[in-house]
């Protein structure tokens, strides 16, 4: 049976691209006879809101999309992801890291540092200790290099057949668990997908990045390996991202202004977007 996933962060009111991905999520999934379950990804604590929540059921509704039993919400999961993490401790594949981000930004700036988007490595083979441990807040980091020698490079199917591999130097050390928050999108996202049962992922070419590590994840944590469908960026006509921040118009403003949900979704099925709009890739 195939099933797909729709998971929103409540941080901010719905847009058009939210609504491209649930859209073609719910199609795959009724096309196949298959489930479309609903996701809340609110790990973020700062930022996210109950009442964001209640704004993508009220979207959701209006563009006539119907999830399958009840949302997963990410919050109530903690015994979940600590149960992944630990798995992860035992194993050696993580270590405690105490940078911040200042202290990552000047460190990939100076002259002997990486130049890349990776982790340094800074506090990669600090020697244990507990009491700081207990005393300091700290993320947790995956080590890649001791989590490819042991799983390889990982590969991965889309949904138009074609495999990937990834490369090496696309695979640093990803933080598995936050600081502020018992897991980071990648350990949340591929221990949710299993347990739900997904079997292909539907979303953005712009996290396309994230599924390197995420295969990883789920070699390391045994977990089953779904298909993966990145569809084009819905942005404004002249290529600017849509982004909460920047106010992007929002469904909630569409249908106040009269927009009909269901002839919508059937026209981003399509293809075809609002004038304004355009699909890119990223």
């Amino acid at each position: 049976m195939k099933v797909t996933r729709f998971a929103p962060s409540p941080s901010g009111r719905l847009h058009l691209g939210h609504a491209f991905s649930a859209v073609l999520g719910h199609a795959h999934a009724r096309a196949a006879d298959g489930h479309f379950l609903l996701r809340i990804e609110d790990l973020d604590t700062g930022r996210c809101r109950a009442e964001f929540v209640d704004g993508i059921l009220e979207d959701l509704a209006w563009l006539g999309l119907v999830h399958d039993g009840l949302p997963m919400v990410q919050s109530h999961r903690r015994d979940r992801y600590d149960a992944a993490l630990a798995r992860l401790k035992a194993d050696g594949l993580v270590y405690p890291c105490f940078c911040t981000r200042s202290d990552i930004a000047q460190s990939l700036t100076a002259p002997h540092g990486d130049a890349g988007a990776h982790y340094p490595g800074t506090c990669r083979n600090l020697a244990d200790d507990p009491n700081r441990r207990a005393s300091t807040p700290h993320s947790w980091r995956l080590h890649s290099a001791k989590a490819l020698d042991l799983a390889g490079l990982p590969r991965w199917t889309e949904q138009d057949g074609k495999t990937y591999q990834a490369a090496q130097s696309d695979i640093g050390d990803a933080i598995i668990a936050r600081k502020d928050a018992p897991a980071s999108y990648h350990l949340a996202c591929v221990v949710d997908d299993a347990e739900s049962g997904v079997t292909l992922v539907v979303r953005g070419e712009d996290l396309r990045p994230s599924t390197q590590t995420q295969r990883l994840l789920q070699i390391l944590l045994a977990l089953p390996e779904p298909a993966y469908l990145h569809h084009p960026l819905v942005t404004h006509a002249d290529g600017r991202r849509l982004a909460k921040r920047d106010k992007a118009p929002t469904l909630d403003a569409m249908r106040a202004e009269g927009v009909d949900g269901p002839a919508l979704a059937a026209a981003l099925l399509e293809g075809r977007l609002p004038l304004g709009f355009r699909l890119s890739r990223a």
